[in-house]
């Protein structure tokens, strides 16, 4: 019988130092209609929610982005072609990639769909790789090592490009890491992905796995690409997946919102923000509350009113002594000033503003400021009945109540 010491290799506690400046550029690769629909309490978009979606991502620079597992069915076969066919179609930048097993059977409709739109759509070939999976499965290393090479080979040798996943490559021994990913080399693969599939690594894992598997594609010498895909079972997606850029990465995988299955995925508009605030990215992210809402609105995946920079608080006061200063803020006619002094991400970044409510924490400047963007004098008897009626309240006052409150007073 295995123990948890025996079959989970734990990267979390390898002693290095900072990382080299990065040099080269960064790409990201869009999982939300793949990866992300694994969650059990979505919906599977319609093809038209899916191609807009697809459009989003196109407008915010998005790389590459899976679309699907064609060899699961005549339906996610069709939808696959489908998003494909559009991207040809509509001289997309980005580029397609599919989820297949590693074997030839889930390669050849890969092969169908990129004979048909006419150009190589991209697998995303992908393995269970730790001991712990081994165990589960019955595997050896030199059954998959097979596998690997067989399936490998039999993409390359039909034009179709292969990234090669190691699932679970963050509870994988460094021996397995090394043979299975160098085989797939070997075999054609042009670039590799460390899979942190049940959000297991630290920020200090991910550190010393990046740094190791460079050492290992650097032994082929080929210039074999590193992605990276993570989970938020430990809540650590986003703190892993910038590191992972410090370290070199070429790309990383993410969903919107953080769909996906248990806990979810890397949240791409999350990391977009994150890596434009930290200088990785250069793009306007303005459409990025269109994409989260597009992609809310087609899974039924609410987003919670708390969601950093994309949820309906994230910028969004009734504080007292906040909204002062926002207001002063205002007052000296600096914008900037005014979305920094209370907010680590900046409203204007993303297209939205800061916003002033009337509720039971509330001081007098929230209403006067609040009466003064609509046009209303804001008299001194008006603001303190207000003022009065909203510290009474369990929440916050709408425009309706405040309507209301007008209404009366000047009756």
């Amino acid at each position: 019988m295995g123990s948890p010491d025996e079959l989970i290799y734990d990267w979390n506690h390898h002693e290095v130092g900072p990382p080299p400046p990065r040099e080269k550029p960064l790409e990201l690769d869009d999982e939300t209609l793949r990866d992300g629909l694994q969650s059990p309490s979505i919906l599977d978009p319609s093809i038209e929610d899916k191609l807009k979606v697809l459009r989003y991502m196109e407008e915010l620079q998005i790389d590459a982005c899976d679309i699907g597992l064609p060899g699961a069915s005549p339906r996610a076969y069709q939808t696959c072609l489908r998003i494909s066919q559009e991207i040809g179609k509509a001289k997309m930048r980005i580029r397609p990639n599919c989820a297949v097993r590693t074997s030839r059977a889930d390669v050849d409709p890969l092969i169908r769909i990129s004979q048909e739109v006419g150009y190589p759509v991209e697998a995303a070939m992908f393995i269970g790789s730790s001991p712990i999976r081994f165990y589960t499965e019955g595997w050896t290393i030199d059954k998959v090592r097979g596998m690997t090479e067989d399936a490998v080979s039999y993409a390359t040798k039909n034009e179709i490009p292969v990234m090669y996943v190691t699932e679970d490559t963050t509870r994988t021994d460094p021996e397995s890491i090394r043979i299975l990913f160098q085989t797939a080399i070997a075999a054609g693969a042009y670039r590799i992905c460390i899979a942190d599939t049940v959000g297991h690594i630290t920020p200090q894992g991910t550190r010393a796995l990046v740094r190791f598997i460079k050492e290992v594609v650097a032994e082929t010498g080929t210039p074999t690409k590193i992605d990276w895909h993570g989970h938020s079972d430990r809540g650590l997606a986003i703190a892993n997946a910038l590191v992972a850029v410090e370290e070199g990465v070429d790309r990383v995988h993410a969903t919107a919102l953080g769909i996906g299955e248990r806990c979810g995925n890397t949240q791409m508009d999350q990391l977009l923000v994150n890596l434009k605030l930290e200088g990785f990215i250069e793009r306007d992210l303005h459409c990025l509350p269109d994409y989260c809402a597009a992609v809310s609105r087609a899974t039924g995946q609410p987003i919670p009113d708390n969601y950093p920079a994309f949820g309906r608080d994230a910028f969004r006061t009734s504080t007292g002594v906040h909204a002062a200063a926002i207001i002063k803020a205002k007052n000296r006619g600096e914008d900037w000033l005014a979305d920094a002094v209370y907010s680590g991400v900046p409203a204007a970044l993303v297209g939205r503003e800061q916003e002033i409510e009337i509720g039971f924490m509330s001081g007098a400047s929230n209403v006067i400021y609040y009466l003064q963007q609509r046009q209303i004098e804001p008299e001194t008897a008006l603001v303190k009945r207000i003022l009065q009626i909203a510290k009474e309240r369990l929440a916050i006052l709408n425009d309706d109540d405040v309507t209301e409150i007008i209404d009366d007073f000047h009756a």
